[in-house]
């Protein structure tokens, strides 16, 4: 690996670094769903969870499509979902190592 994709490396570990964002990410893991119910299942408000989704797709982790006024949101792609997979394997593994 060059410089740059350590940079870029780092930079995609930033945007998964936030607890919301892991969370808008993982619910949206079995189906594509809008804002309102991405909001309902988290616990937060809209606003929020529209700021955070533009942060993901800006980052090309979620994509959007629209149906008439409301848009929907899904993972960009199944890389997205292995990384979360993996990071989840990786805690739960450390867990019950250390119980």
């Amino acid at each position: 690996m060059n410089q740059k994709e350590f940079e870029e490396l780092a930079e995609l570990f930033k945007i998964f670094g936030t607890p919301t964002r892991l969370q808008i990410m993982y619910a949206l893991v079995d189906k594509e769903k809008c804002v309102y119910d991405i909001a309902e299942e988290i616990g937060m408000s809209q606003s929020a969870i529209s700021h955070q989704l533009s942060i993901l797709k800006q980052n090309r982790l979620v994509k959007n499509r629209r149906e008439g006024k409301t848009i929907y949101y899904s993972l960009l792609d199944s890389h997205v979902l292995t990384i979360i997979d993996q990071g989840l394997e990786h805690i739960r593994e450390e867990r019950a190592t250390a119980e």
